[in-house]
């Protein structure tokens, strides 16, 4: 295996089945590559009640005189007269994947890393370990190159639980890296952030996500004796209608319009002569800058109770919004000294100005922005958590060519 060759590391990552939490060997893999190149690893486990152990990764390389690893805050690197003090790039992202799917119906084993027509197979090809294999890539020709900064630091922050429950994951080895005095000036997340070729999309933001149970309690019984029953659907498709009616907004300058999209409504009858005791519809709501979390939350508390009123009270029949743990706020970066050299190694590199673009779903961005400013960017997406996942082998060494200049800019303050 060759390290400057984003192909060959990939292979080797994806020859490790790591279906979600499983790392399968990928963080042995990865200790192998990046000690030689300098770098410190920890590899810390977490837990939680009802969820799966993970295992983390963590790597940092400071240049001569920047802090070691846990010394970011206490022990700050010096700068040299006139400069600012010296930047520490984090690189963040997971080696978990969703599972294959039928085998069978692969055009090449999903965990084999076969070559053809110029294409990679495997599953997280794309998803993420492409980009994983791109940055290792290009840390290791800028140092093969010497050409590797002479100030700050980098960091790689791998997590086993993103496709998960992301519970014992990110946001964990987050808190746990920042109580160990490690500090970021920002950071680079590697999904699969183009759209439909390689670097027409930078994501500098997230819209919030927000889940729910909608619960209305009624009375069993019989349909022909409906005055000796509560019934809860009518109610619920009151209390539905109420929260869908009406938009949430009409968006913002850097977001679509906030969506309420209903995914289950549930009895558990399986009778057609009884009404049912209970019904439940649950519903995720993507949401733009205008809402944080609590005022969201509020909006919908509101607008139950106003329909509740209107339908009327019954002792018969009562309702209950649940809302589900952890929810994700709405972000957006604006940091010229991460984006400014990010745009500028997609342009030399693919000759495109990449759109700055806020849409999608959520990714492990939504936890990172609590502690540094966050962009992504990495492979085209359209094979993602597809049978044949795939990536180009020309899109490979455009990706890691562009995160090479991007970090060698980074550090040196330049577009």
């Amino acid at each position: 295996m060759t390290i400057t060759s984003p192909a060959s590391v990939l292979q080797q990552l994806i020859r490790c089945p790591s279906i979600t939490p499983q790392t399968s060997g990928c963080f042995d893999l990865l200790q192998t590559l990046l000690a030689p190149l300098g770098f410190a690893i920890e590899r810390p486990r977490f837990s939680a009640a009802n969820t799966p152990t993970v295992e983390n990764f963590y790597a940092k390389r400071a240049a001569s005189g920047a802090p070691a690893m846990g010394a970011g805050k206490s022990a700050p690197a010096k700068a040299k007269a006139g400069q600012s003090p010296a930047k520490h790039l984090l690189f963040a992202g997971h080696i978990d994947v969703v599972p294959t799917g039928a085998e069978t119906a692969w055009r090449f084993p999903p965990f084999a890393g076969q070559i053809a027509d110029g294409l990679l197979y495997g599953r997280g090809a794309v998803d993420m370990k492409g980009g994983i294999a791109c940055f290792i890539a290009a840390l290791a020709r800028l140092t093969a190159e010497q050409q590797q900064p002479d100030s700050g630091a980098i960091s790689l922050l791998l997590t086993g639980d993103e496709e998960g429950p992301a519970i014992n994951g990110t946001v964990k080895l987050l808190h746990w890296a920042a109580q160990k005095g490690e500090d970021w000036s920002a950071a680079l997340v590697g999904e699969p952030s183009s759209a439909e070729i390689l670097g027409d999309m930078i994501k500098i933001g997230r819209r919030g996500s927000l889940s729910a149970i909608l619960r209305v309690e009624g009375k069993q019984g019989h349909v022909a004796y409906p005055q000796r029953a509560g019934n809860p659907l009518p109610v619920l498709a009151r209390l539905l209608t109420a929260l869908t009616s009406a938009p949430l907004d009409q968006g913002t300058p850097h977001f679509q319009p906030s969506n309420l999209e209903l995914t289950s409504i549930d009895t558990g009858n399986e009778a057609a002569n009884m009404i049912p005791p209970a019904a439940a519809a649950r519903f995720n709501i993507r949401f733009n800058d205008s809402w944080t979390i609590e005022r969201l939350q509020a909006e919908l508390e509101n607008r139950l109770a106003r329909a509740a009123g209107q339908v009327g009270s019954s002792s018969a029949v009562s309702y209950h919004l649940e809302f589900a743990a952890n929810p994700a706020s709405a972000f957006i970066t604006d940091n010229k000294a991460l984006i400014a050299p990010l745009q500028a190694a997609i342009t030399a590199l693919t000759g495109q100005r990449p759109a700055l673009s806020t849409s999608g779903g959520t990714s492990d961005a939504r936890f990172i922005k609590d502690y540094c400013p966050v962009a992504e960017f990495g492979l085209v997406g359209q094979t993602m958590h597809q049978i044949n996942e795939c990536v180009t082998i020309e899109d490979l060494e455009n990706l890691t060519e562009i995160y090479r200049h991007f970090i060698r800019n980074y550090f040196a303050g330049r577009d």
